[in-house]
């Protein structure tokens, strides 16, 4: 299993954030926000200078696009810690 991460930032600005971050997951761009849209995750404006950005959620999607787990919350500052999400993949192994 490898994580993605999907943003409306640029690849220019994720790539910023994965070297501060130490991040060695890929990140990808979703400019327009095609695939954020999919799983309902659009935050309209909820960005700095009123920026679209996504609503902070971390998913394990199997081999045939089926969301077998999900986190969603509100807060951007609330996210699965990386324990949960590997103990939810070994059950759904």
């Amino acid at each position: 299993m490898i994580p993605v991460a999907i943003s409306v930032d640029t690849p220019e600005e994720s790539r910023t954030l994965c070297d501060k971050a130490h991040y060695t997951f890929p990140f990808l761009s979703d400019r327009d926000a095609k695939t954020i849209k999919q799983y309902g995750l659009l935050h309209k404006g909820g960005g700095m200078e009123g920026r679209d950005i996504a609503r902070p959620a971390e998913y394990l999607v199997d081999k045939s696009g089926t969301i077998r787990w999900a986190n969603l919350t509100e807060d951007l500052r609330v996210r699965a810690r990386p324990v949960q999400m590997l103990e939810a993949a070994d059950q759904l192994r």
